[in-house]
C-alpha cells in the first residue's frame, strides 16, 4: 500500500468552505481522477484519508495537509496534477510526496497566520501588540457547545508582530497587517482568540471582520521560533541514495590479476 501526501489550500471565497464540503469535494475529486484508492472494512467502507488540523471555516489557508492510501503505486507528482484538475478552483492542490516517514501529524506543532486588519492604523496595531506580548496572561473568552469557556490566549502565541501596511491599499485607507506564530495546544488558540485579546488588552477593534490566513504550519523550532516544512522529512528520504549490499558491492566490483 503507498501513502501519499498533500499539501492544499483555501483561497479567496472557498475560505468559507467547512471542512466537510472540503471532504465532499475531495472525495468527488478522487473518483474523477480514477486514483486507486484503499477502503476501510466494515459495512460503510470509505477512502482511507487523513486530514491533519483543518483550518476554521472562513480563514484561507496556503498550508493544509493530508494523507491518502492506495493499492497502486502511482507518481505524486502526475497524482497531484489530476486531483488539482478535479478540484473547485480555491481548492488548489499544490504539493505531493510519498510518506517515507511517519507521524505527520506529529509534526505540526504550530501554525503561520497573517491577519489583515482594514482600517486600523498600522501604529495602533502596533500598540496593541506590544500590550498583548508584553502581558503575562491574556485572559479570552470562547463560546462551546458547553457555555462560554475562558482561558489564556497568551502562552500559545510564539510570537506576535506587524508588518506595516500592505502596498495593494490606498493611502488615505489605513490597513494594519499581523503576523502571529501560534502552538497547536489545547484548548487550540485561534487567531479569533489572539483578536479577541487585543480587543481585551488594548481595546483594537477592527471596524470590519479581520481577513486570516494560515501562511504555514509545522514543527516549531523553539530556538528560532520559526515553524519548519512538515514534508521535509518526505523528500529528504526520497532524495537519499539507496544503500548497496556489501555482497552485490563484492560482486560488482572487477577482479585484478591474479
Amino acid at each position: 500500500m503507498q501513502r501519499i501526501r498533500l499539501r492544499y489550500t483555501k483561497r479567496g471565497r472557498l475560505r468559507f468552505t467547512s471542512h466537510r464540503d472540503f471532504q465532499r469535494a475531495f472525495e468527488r475529486a478522487l473518483r474523477r481522477a480514477e486514483v486507486p484508492m484503499a477502503y476501510s472494512a466494515g459495512f460503510t467502507p470509505h477512502p482511507k484519508v487523513s486530514y491533519a488540523n483543518a483550518a476554521p471555516t472562513g480563514t484561507g489557508s496556503e498550508a493544509e495537509y493530508l494523507e491518502i492510501a492506495l493499492t497502486a503505486p502511482r507518481d505524486p507528482e502526475i497524482l497531484r496534477v489530476l486531483l488539482d484538475e478535479s478540484m473547485p478552483a480555491g481548492l488548489d492542490v499544490v504539493e505531493a510526496v510519498e510518506a517515507r516517514t511517519s507521524g505527520l501529524a506529529d509534526r505540526l506543532t504550530a501554525s503561520v497566520w497573517e491577519l489583515r486588519l482594514d482600517g486600523v492604523d498600522p501604529a495602533d496595531a502596533g500598540r496593541a501588540v506590544e500590550a498583548f506580548t508584553g502581558a503575562d496572561a491574556v485572559e479570552v473568552q470562547r463560546m462551546t457547545k458547553n457555555g462560554i469557556r475562558t482561558f489564556d490566549a497568551r502562552p500559545a502565541v510564539v510570537s506576535l508582530e506587524t508588518h506595516g501596511s500592505p502596498a495593494d491599499r490606498p493611502t488615505d485607507r489605513p490597513c494594519a497587517i499581523l503576523r502571529l506564530v501560534v502552538r497547536h495546544v489545547t484548548p487550540a488558540v485561534r487567531p479569533d482568540d489572539v483578536l479577541s485579546g487585543l480587543r481585551a488588552v488594548a481595546d483594537l477593534a477592527p471596524p470590519v471582520p479581520a481577513a486570516v490566513t494560515r501562511l504555514a504550519q509545522g514543527l516549531l523550532d523553539e530556538e528560532t521560533g520559526t515553524v519548519t516544512d512538515p514534508l521535509a522529512p518526505d523528500r529528504e528520504a526520497a532524495e537519499a541514495p539507496k544503500a548497496v549490499p556489501a555482497a552485490a558491492a563484492t560482486a560488482s566490483t572487477p577482479e585484478g590479476p591474479a
